[in-house]
This record gives structure tokens, C-alpha cells and sequence, in this order.
């Protein structure tokens, strides 16, 4: 099946039948008594919800004004039984993972999965090697009451519910999710995946990722998202938190085709600690507006952030995309590689942080921001913020913007290649750096993305 038609795939939604949209005290109460979760953490949900009501929407950045809050369904339960074998998971649902390739990829080669289906996570399995050595890897309700104490010591630490208008209304209303903790030393030679649908018009998906990678131990943590496109606005404001305690190395890797529906109002952040590495590599495309900006805290000696994006914005999309990071410690380095592509119209914008605190000595930093247009009407910005606040340091700053080469068209339409086929090889071309560095499966999704993305370009 093309790809086109896997992300425009919908099922009958019967079940937000008589669902009230918009967020109120007594559906957080039910969100967290369906959940039967502990008082600290239904306590956490109502606090969230008070700074939620006190706090505006964003100043700066794309225009959200337009999102209703009120017309979006929070919460929407499937009434499932999250299951381990695929077999168990209903066929209309299963088909979509399928359509997907989740399945597959889980045989081939991944070390576990989940996959959550609008607010409930509706599968998840660990391969049994892992499991033995002490990883775990859970739907974040269930880790809530099976490791109780280390949910609540990390939880929305690292991205407090103050943070935010949209960090506290997830903080209020989150559901699903993935809890991933791998033991000191351990090396997990195969990824973890995470995919997110939603299904329903309407809806909002609020799931939790929580990564805690103990010191000298190695992850990498693949997260897919999509939905389909109804006309009606949809909202996604998920909350990604990583720790990648001394030596560890962590990888996160996702991309993300919401539908044009969808604000994209995601938060993600990790705090790294000595000779920690933390690496980033994320696509953003689909959504009408994405606000989205991984965060490294850099709090030990010697930790290192690697930053890569990229972004593709079409007809009537805004992607605000960017990193931020904190160097708080000496002997510190980040690098930052950001790749944007705007096409009919479409808005593409960097904006990005990096903060070298006065104790951070002897650090380095290299930022690297590369556009393409690919008509008169699109447009692009790079907006730096760098706070420096010693004289030890080195930091590096690049940003190039451009159109594509009509002598590299001339020379491959001189080989008998069409324009728009030549054009689509081109913008690959363009973003090969960071798709390489995606998984296998991930990788020729992305090129076939953007080839669907590039239909019509001519003229």
C-alpha cells in the first residue's frame, strides 16, 4: 500500500461517541480513577491543571491562536486489554500497525515495542534476553504501579509542569506513553520503538516518555508518529524526558507526520551527566504547526549533545523547529546540524539556544543550519539565541540558504531524468546527512515522504 494512503488510513471511532471535548477537573479525576493511579500522582494532574489555567499561550513563534482547546477530545479510552502477542489486539487496529510495518520491524530487529493507539497503549513486548538482563520497558500506566518509586522520583522533573502552558496541560492530562530503564553497563545492541497513532477526528494524544539510562550503559529509542487528515483540528502534546547518568550513550531517534490537522506542540529534553553523550536525531513534517525544540541540560564534565533535525514545510504549514542547549558544566560540547525544506507557500523556521553557563569552561560548540527553497513563495528563517557567559570558549555558527542548483537540474535532465524526479533527488541529496542516521526502515520512509511531499513541484 503507498505510504500516502497508510497515514490517510482511518477506522470507525465509535468509541469517542458521547466523549465531552475540552479539559475540565472532573475528567482528570476520571482520567486518574480509570487509572486507578496513586494519590501523588492524581494530585500531580490537578496541580498541572491549575498552572495550565493561569498560564497563556505562547507569544512568540508560529500563531496557535487559532487552536481551540475546547473542541478537542482529551481522553479517549478503548476499553482494551493491553496485549503482548499481536493476535490479541483487535484486527481493524492491528491492520494499521501492519500497514505500518511495526510488526515487521519488531521481528527483524528490534528489542522491543509499543504501540499506542489514541490514548491507551494497546500493545508492548520485550524480547526475553533483554528482560533477563534487567531492562525494562513499559506502558507508562503500568510502570506507575510496578515501579512506583522511580516513576515518582523522575517524573516531570526535568520538564516540571511550570515549564509551559502546553507542558502543564500534558502534565494534567497524559496517558500511555513508554517507561524505558536500562541497567549500569549494559549495552542494548537493538533499538526500542514507540509508535503513536491517533485515529479519531478531534483528538488529542498526550503520552509520556520517560528514559532513564543508568551510568556506563548504551539505548537507542525510536519513536513514529502519525495521523489522518479529517478537516477538524487535533492537537498532540506529548513530553519526551531523558537521563543519561555518567558514560552512558544515549540515541533518540523519531519522525513525526501528524496530519495538517495537527499543532505539533511537543516537549522533549534530556539531562546529561559526565562524559554522558546524548544524541538527537528527529524529522518533522505534515503537521500545520509544529512548535518543537529538544533541550540537552549538559550538568556533568565532559557530557556531549549531538542535535541533528530536519524539517520539511508544504502548503499551509509552519515548522518551528530547533534545539536547545545548556552547558552547565566544563569540558562540555554540543553540535547542532539542522536541515529545513519549504515548498509552495510553506514555512520553515530554526530556532534554536545554546547557553554556555560562567562555570562552563573550556567548552566547545558548533551550530550548522542549512535551508532550501524551492519557490518564490516559501520562506525560511534561522533564529539563533547564544548566551555566552565566559571567554573559554569556542562556539561555531553557520547558516546557509538556498535554491536549487539549475545546473544540477540541467545535468540530470540531460540524462533523461524528468524535472520533478530530478528535483526530488536533489532535496534527497540535500537531507541524506541526517536520514542516513535514522534506522534502516525509518530512512526509506522518510525519502518516500518526501518524494510525496515533491509530487507536483513543477512549476
Amino acid at each position: 500500500m503507498p505510504i500516502a494512503s497508510i497515514h490517510d488510513q482511518t477506522n470507525p471511532a465509535a468509541y469517542t461517541e458521547g466523549l465531552i471535548k475540552g479539559v475540565t477537573e472532573e475528567l482528570i479525576l476520571k482520567i486518574s480513577a480509570d487509572k486507578k493511579e496513586p494519590k501523588w500522582m492524581r494530585d500531580h494532574r490537578l496541580k498541572s491543571f491549575e498552572i495550565f489555567k493561569n498560564l497563556s499561550l505562547p507569544k512568540w513563534g508560529p500563531d496557535i491562536s487559532s487552536l481551540d482547546l475546547d473542541d478537542i477530545i482529551y481522553y479517549a479510552p478503548l476499553g482494551l486489554e493491553e496485549a503482548s502477542d499481536w493476535g490479541e489486539v483487535p484486527e481493524d487496529i492491528r491492520k494499521v500497525y501492519y500497514r505500518l510495518g511495526i510488526p515487521e520491524a519488531e521481528y527483524k530487529w528490534l528489542a522491543g515495542v509499543g504501540a499506542q493507539y489514541e490514548s491507551e497503549i494497546v500493545y508492548h513486548s520485550l524480547k526475553k534476553q533483554w528482560a533477563e538482563q534487567g531492562v525494562i520497558f513499559l506502558d507508562m500506566d503500568d510502570a506507575v504501579h510496578e515501579h512506583p518509586e522511580l516513576v515518582q522520583e523522575y517524573f516531570m522533573k526535568c520538564v516540571p509542569n511550570s515549564d509551559h502552558k502546553f507542558a502543564a496541560l500534558h502534565g494534567a492530562v497524559w496517558s500511555g506513553g513508554t517507561f524505558l530503564y536500562i541497567p549500569k553497563g549494559l549495552v542494548v545492541t537493538e533499538p526500542l520503538q514507540a509508535y503513536f497513532r491517533m485515529n479519531a477526528p478531534n483528538m488529542g494524544q498526550f503520552e509520556h516518555t520517560l528514559i532513564i539510562i543508568e551510568e556506563g550503559a548504551e539505548a537507542h529509542y525510536i519513536e513514529g508518529c502519525s495521523a489522518p487528515k479529517y478537516g477538524t483540528q487535533a492537537l498532540h502534546a506529548g513530553c519526551v524526558e531523558i537521563y543519561a547518568k555518567p558514560s552512558s550513550r544515549v540515541r533518540y531517534s523519531s519522525v513525526e507526520n501528524w496530519s495538517k490537522d495537527t499543532y505539533n506542540l511537543n516537549t522533549k529534553r534530556a539531562i546529561v551527566e559526565k562524559d554522558a553523550v546524548m544524541e538527537w536525531v528527529g524529522g518533522n513534517m505534515g503537521s500545520g504547526v509544529t512548535m518543537l525544540y529538544p533541550c540537552s541540560m549538559l550538568v556533568g564534565e565532559g557530557a556531549k549533545a549531538d542535535h541533528l533535525g530536519l524539517a520539511f514545510a508544504n502548503e499551509e504549514q509552519w515548522q518551528d523547529t530547533g534545539s536547545k542547549v545548556m552547558h552547565l558544566a566544563p569540558h562540555t560540547s554540543s553540535s547542532i546540524v539542522s536541515k529545513s525544506v519549504s515548498k509552495s507557500g510553506g514555512v520553515s523556521v530554526y530556532r534554536g539556544t545554546v547557553y554556555i553557563a560562567p562555570n562552563a569552561y573550556d567548552c566547545t560548540v558548533g551550530v550548522e543550519c542549512d535551508a532550501l527553497l524551492l519557490d518564490e513563495t516559501s520562506r525560511t528563517d534561522t533564529i539563533p539565541d547564544i548566551k555566552v557567559r565566559n571567554n573559554d570558549v569556542t562556539i561555531a555558527h553557520e547558516a546557509r540558504v538556498g535554491r536549487l542548483s539549475e545546473e544540477d537540474l540541467f545535468y540530470l535532465q540531460s540524462r533523461g531524468i524528468a524535472e520533478e524526479e530530478a528535483k526530488s533527488m536533489i532535496v534527497n541529496g540535500f537531507i541524506e546527512p541526517i536520514v542516513r542516521l535514522l534506522p534502516l526502515e525509518y530512512a526509506v520512509e522518510m525519502n518516500r515522504l518526501i518524494e510525496l511531499e515533491m509530487e507536483g513541484s513543477v512549476g
